[in-house]
């Protein structure tokens, strides 16, 4: 009787998040400006986990984190991260006890927003108040502004709470044009004067996020709020960053097709010639976007495998060509490196943009930082 090989031992998917990488493009935005850097970790750090790249972050420098939810927030404290905090959008709810206990700054967009927060008669609380500078989403719009302005007044009048920052956001800072950022910097302008004359004082103003810190310094103000870019993406393409993250899988299957195969739901593909197919363990449950151009492609070995038939729920296939991969062998499906495929060229295949690459990797991929 013939010996049965062992079998390989098979590392799960894994998207490993590359700190090197995060610190890397922090000192790109530094290199840009000379306000304070916030390091925006929303989406869990953009899918690369906040608190590994809050840490990464802070290292290289960033003052300042942000998040839109308090729940983020307070996971990053319970982390032992000390910077000042800031967050927005409140999707689980104005907690002002938690904020004013773990000194998290709250950003308000209306006198809504303002009143549900001092609800909680909390002391010590530090806002942001949060101005609508032409995105007409998130923020205060122009006709309530003096009524925001009047009603927080009258709170750090009465010790309730401290204005320590002003904010808003650019709609079309990706452009990397100076000018379709002009009317929301002379906007935030006037906004910081009309504080200093209500007596709230001269409280921290940011309005640039990482297009217009990498593109723009007439919107830097006091600090620039950099989050896609920890992560290695500039919107406004002026600038090459860093990747931050590979994710790889283990091939679990190989066999050798003849020509004319059918591969995958529908037959999609047909095999030209004989080859060797493997099935990599990810699919669109996983983030692998379901449309895919035919250029879609993985690294396995040094070499590009294109990817072949339809997106599965659990699994794609590639071809391999000549070579059969035993089972176990890494297929890198992005990295920061050639030739692995980038987090660019995966939004291209998928007729998207990065950030929905990167924050689409789902909960079954496991996550490790290096």
């Amino acid at each position: 009787m013939s010996a049965v090989a062992a079998p390989a031992r098979v590392q799960p998917p894994t998207l490993e998040t590359i700190a090197s990488g995060i610190a890397a493009n922090v000192g790109v935005a530094r290199a840009r400006t000379r306000a304070r850097i916030m390091a925006v970790v929303k989406a869990d750090g953009y899918g690369h986990g906040a608190v590994a790249v809050a840490h990464a972050a802070v290292a290289a420098g960033a003052a300042w984190l942000g998040t839109t939810s308090m729940t983020d927030a307070l996971q990053l404290r319970r982390a032992g991260i000390t910077v000042p905090i800031l967050t927005w959008l409140h999707a689980d709810g104005m907690d002002g006890s938690a904020a004013a206990a773990e000194r998290i700054d709250v950003a308000v967009g209306s006198v809504e927003a303002l009143e549900a927060l001092l609800a909680h008669r909390a002391r010590g609380l530090r806002v942001h108040l949060h101005l609508d500078t032409g995105m007409a989403r998130e923020g205060c719009a122009e006709p309530a502004w003096a009524e925001l302005l009047l009603r927080a007044q009258r709170a750090q009048a009465g010790g309730r709470l401290r204005v320590t920052g002003l904010m808003g956001h650019l709609a079309k800072a990706d452009r990397a044009e100076p000018a379709a950022n002009a009317a929301a910097v002379q906007r935030m302008r006037r906004a910081r004067l009309e504080l200093l004359e209500a007596g709230l004082g001269d409280p921290i103003t940011h309005l640039a996020a990482t297009a217009a810190a990498l593109s723009d310094p007439a919107t830097h103000f006091d600090m620039v709020r950099f989050g896609a870019g920890l992560v290695g993406i500039d919107p406004s393409g002026t600038t090459a960053l860093h990747g931050a993250s590979r994710l790889t899988a283990p091939i679990v299957h190989s066999a050798l097709v003849a020509a004319d195969t059918p591969v995958g739901y529908g037959g999609s593909t047909v095999t030209r010639t004989a080859t060797h197919l493997s099935v990599v363990p990810l699919g669109y449950a996983d983030g692998i976007p379901r449309t895919l151009h035919a250029a879609a492609s993985v690294e396995v070995r040094g070499l590009r495998c294109p990817i072949v038939g339809r997106v599965s729920m659990d699994q794609i296939v590639i071809d391999t060509g000549g070579e059969r991969m035993p089972l176990g062998t890494l297929a890198t499906v992005f990295g920061p490196d050639d030739p692995a495929p980038s987090i660019h060229e995966w939004a291209d295949w998928a007729g998207t943009i990065p950030h929905t690459v990167v924050t689409g990797i789902g909960p079954r991929v496991r996550r490790t930082t290096a």
